[in-house]
């Protein structure tokens, strides 16, 4: 009996520690490039207050929404809110915003030209195929009048809200990931910043045009919904609005990034 009682309390005390454990550690799902870069100073950061960060990288923009409202991570950093809610509405995922992060102003890149009024007629533009990203692009190239779209579409516009064209451009869809590749083969191609620098591109220094810090396509970290105030996740949130952040932005991006949060 005696043995058995001990035996059942080492095995309550060894579930306590694991679940204390788990409650520790946060899986956050990131994409390549800056957005891991960040988190893998947040997960730093975190570490001294004994939370562990597991970091989990993405190669696409859809799966680290649905692995999180499938419980397969905690949190992820990677898109704006637009996108988001777009995927939230379109396939029903129960995920909300937990924080700000920081604002990649979209560029438009270009291996043939080094103006944008050196584009010529009926050239070639790519611009990312998934609905947020793709409206983005749409209204970088209508204020700088290369287009124009019907009014009060916002980021939602689609190629059929274009009213106006008139270098009578051949605005074309892709894969948001392989637009880096496809500069040798079109006139002009919005890219996202992340992509962009992953592909060795400067975003200062390379895009023919860009948003300007202003943009409303501040970066979010996602979480569940009826999670928010959840303790490791706003430990996560303090140390993302941190000045160790601030500094990292400012050192290592020097301006290709803008921080979405003040202290």
């Amino acid at each position: 009996m005696k043995r058995l009682l001990t035996a059942a309390l080492l095995l309550v005390l060894l579930t306590a520690v694991s679940s204390a454990a788990a409650a520790d550690t946060l899986k956050v799902g990131v994409t390549p490039g800056p957005h891991e870069e960040l988190m893998e100073v947040v997960r730093d950061i975190l570490a001294e207050e004994g939370i562990t960060v597991e970091i989990i990288t993405f190669s696409d923009y859809v799966t680290p929404n649905i692995a999180l409202h499938d419980g397969d991570i905690d949190v992820n950093s990677y898109q704006h809110e637009p996108f988001m809610k777009q995927m939230v509405e379109d396939r029903g995922l129960e995920i909300t915003t937990l924080a700000p992060t920081i604002i990649f102003p979209m560029g438009m890149y270009s291996t043939r030209i080094g103006a944008i009024e050196d584009l010529p007629d009926g050239a070639q533009v790519a611009v990312p195929n998934d609905p947020t990203n793709s409206g983005r692009a749409l209204l970088l190239l209508a204020s700088h009048g290369l287009i124009s779209l019907q009014d009060d579409t916002g980021w939602e516009a689609t190629v059929f809200d274009i009213t106006d064209n008139p270098q009578d451009l051949r605005i074309i869809e892709m894969e948001a990931a392989t637009l880096p590749r496809a500069l040798d083969d079109v006139a002009l191609a919005a890219v996202n910043t992340n992509y962009a620098m992953e592909a060795g591109l400067n975003p200062v220094e390379d895009a023919i045009i860009r948003e300007t810090a202003e943009s409303p396509w501040v970066n979010i970290l996602a979480a569940r919904s009826g999670e928010l105030e959840r303790e490791e996740l706003q430990a996560l949130v303090r140390a993302y609005h941190s000045q160790e952040i601030l500094d990292f932005v400012h050192e290592r991006f020097e301006g290709s990034l803008v921080p979405g949060f003040e202290l």
